[in-house]
């Protein structure tokens, strides 16, 4: 081989390296955190919006996942978020409440973005066009799906009572479904379930109290345990109503709510306008726009309810 051509070669195989370090220390960041455990198909629906406005994990964009499992805390979502605010991630992207005000605490300048923002006005938003600081994301129209559910339940029984968990529940669900079972003329009796081992006792106090049905809150440690909390329903005979079609899939009576999956995905959407040099300040929070009713028609039968024919026409899918 010629010096000329060797130095050629030489030169092609140190500048590859370089290269590779300088397109590395330009791949964006993205930070995925959640409070419950890696649950359901969230992560995956999110990865499936970013992939189809052309974002490949390894590529062009890495995502670091971290999950505070069923029964995380205030210092269990602490550390995870300062560990990805110090990796300087570009973006935060996180599932509710709970996780948004931690994240908020350790940083003031990463944007966030939040896929189930219940109570903006507890952050300060007063205008979802221009949220005006550094979080945005989308809505899970607490009070609209509340008031739904109750109505829905109130077709089949007149009576229920409240399962939640202390820790996670919005003040704004506990208004709204206050509010729509008075306007409903239904009473409900309120339960915490906050810890996973007391769960088996609060089922049994509920049954106790022989209500028609149970209202189950969201929760980041109900939604890590769909079959065991459908489970305890079922031993306890109790018609229960839920927020997410996994509790229903795992034998739970009924569910009303928003599609997650979608909100995931358009989750990717925010990501990248702010890859693009939008601020979350100018990027407005947005409503959802799929919703699903689910029926386990299996459950009803075993309960001994009949489901009136206006609602079984009325669902996106019966199980049978």
């Amino acid at each position: 081989m010629k010096r000329r051509e060797f130095l050629g070669v030489l030169g092609g195989g140190v500048a590859w390296p370089v290269a590779a370090r300088a397109q590395q220390a330009r791949t964006p960041v993205i930070g995925f955190l959640q409070h419950g455990d890696a649950i359901r198909g969230d992560f995956a629906a999110f990865q499936s919006g970013l992939r189809a406005l052309g974002y490949e994990e390894r590529r062009n964009i890495r995502v670091e996942q971290r999950y505070g499992g069923a029964d995380a805390d205030v210092p269990r979502m602490t550390a995870l978020a300062r560990e990805l605010v110090g990796m300087n991630v570009t973006v935060l992207v996180v599932d509710g409440m709970p996780t948004v005000e931690v994240a908020r605490k350790e940083t003031n300048s990463i944007p966030i973005v939040c896929v189930l923002l219940s109570d903006p006005m507890r952050l300060g938003i007063t205008n979802l066009n221009r949220p005006g600081g550094q979080v945005t994301g989308l809505s899970n129209l607490t009070d609209v799906l509340f008031a739904k559910r109750l109505e829905t339940l109130k077709e089949m029984l007149p009576r229920a009572t409240v399962l939640r968990d202390s820790r996670n529940v919005s003040p704004v669900a506990v208004r709204v479904s206050d509010d729509a079972a008075k306007a409903l003329g239904l009473e409900l009796g309120t339960f915490d379930a906050t810890n996973r081992d007391v769960w088996p006792a609060v089922f049994a106090a509920v049954a106790q109290e022989r209500p028609d049905a149970l209202l189950q809150f969201g929760s980041a440690s109900f939604a890590s345990s769909p079959r065991e909390l459908a489970s305890l329903a079922l031993t306890h005979r109790l018609p229960a109503v839920y927020a997410e079609r996994e509790f229903v899939e795992a034998g739970g009576l009924m569910s009303y709510g928003i599609n997650l999956g979608d909100q995931w995905r358009r989750a990717a959407g925010y990501v990248d306008k702010i890859l693009k040099g939008a601020t979350a300040a100018e990027l407005p929070i947005e409503q959802p726009t799929k919703f699903e009713l689910v029926i386990n028609l299996k459950t009803a039968k075993s309960l001994g309810l009949a489901v009136p024919p206006s609602l079984l026409a009325r669902a996106d899918e019966v199980i049978e």
